[in-house]
């Protein structure tokens, strides 16, 4: 791969080098690298574009890296990925999509990823989106998310985007069983005229289940974001929700929660926070000695930590 191939990889999956364990790497439109272990298989699917990841149960303690990068100005590339993971596993899923744009033609990634949890399996996923390039042309990415918990699974995702993607519509549906534990975290920033939508789709089907969705953003300059969350409580369970976002210069943030409580035992919390930095945040990091610019830097950084 040549230098900016593996700046792509580095600032989408942390990767320098190949990693240990499972790996499968997408570079426009196509499969280049892919390793498998005894636990963990890595299957192109022959009906459409994309991977089965079949992680056998009982697995621990193992990682897949599934990341895609694209350099080839004007492609659009759709790919299905679906996640089997076996009673008891305890792994990790790091994705991300990496796009290089110095053209004036549109460059675009639509990821679907579908998860089916067996019960009592716990998985860390990680998705990171990254746009670059001097073109004019967009870098738009597209994620689809579903998720699948068999009694007693947890999920936990975390998904960053902050910097260089014009245009992005991110959703996320998720069913819940029995006992089961969905954590979401969520941060964005936009800047120039970007537009970021988020919709999170969660249905809380099982006794005992519960979600925790938490959003940061930051939207600068002309960007505009919007966060939609719909969460369906239909039987005993809980979920908490929370937005917070800083808006600057000409941004706008539109946050449009809605919990529906089907069950009188259903525990539903929304909570959205929308503002511009406080004023005495700044003044007490000039009086530090911090420009005013060094001192949003540094709150933009500790609010998206």
């Amino acid at each position: 791969m040549d230098v900016i191939e593996k700046n792509l990889l580095k600032e989408v999956a942390n990767l320098e080098e190949m990693p240990k364990g499972a790996y499968n790497i997408r570079k426009n439109g196509k499969g280049v690298e892919r390793n498998t272990t005894s636990n963990i298989d890595i299957v192109t699917k022959t009906d459409k574009s994309g991977i089965d990841i079949i992680i056998k149960e009982n697995t621990k303690n193992e990682s897949v890296h599934i990341p895609v990068i694209i350099t080839e100005s004007g492609l659009t590339d759709v790919v299905y990925n679906d996640f089997y993971v076996g009673k008891n596993c305890d792994v990790v899923i790091v994705a991300g999509c990496g796009i290089h744009n110095s053209s004036n033609k549109k460059s675009q990634h639509d990821g679907i990823h579908t998860f089916y949890l067996e019960e009592n399996a716990k998985v860390k996923y990680v998705e990171k989106h990254y746009g670059e390039g001097e073109g004019t042309g967009e870098k738009i990415l597209n994620p689809e998310t579903i998720i699948h918990l068999k009694n007693g699974a947890f999920l936990e995702m975390e998904t960053v985007q902050i910097k260089g993607v014009d245009s992005t519509i991110r959703e996320t549906n998720a069913y819940l069983c029995d006992n089961t534990n969905l954590v979401i975290s969520e941060k964005i920033m936009t800047h120039g005229n970007q537009l970021a939508k988020t919709i999170f789709n969660v249905e809380l089907n099982g006794v005992g289940s519960s979600t925790h969705v938490s959003s940061r953003s930051i939207a600068k300059d002309n960007s505009i974001q919007e966060f939609i969350s719909n969460i369906d409580g239909n039987t005993k369970c809980f979920a908490h929700v929370e937005c917070d976002a800083i808006i600057m210069d000409k941004g706008k943030v539109v946050a449009i929660p809605k919990i529906s409580a089907n069950n009188v035992d259903a525990n539903l919390i929304h909570e959205a926070a929308i503002g511009k930095i406080a004023g005495d945040q700044l003044i007490k990091l000039m009086t530090l000695g911090l420009t005013e610019s060094q001192a949003e830097e540094q709150i933009i950084n500790g609010f998206l930590k």
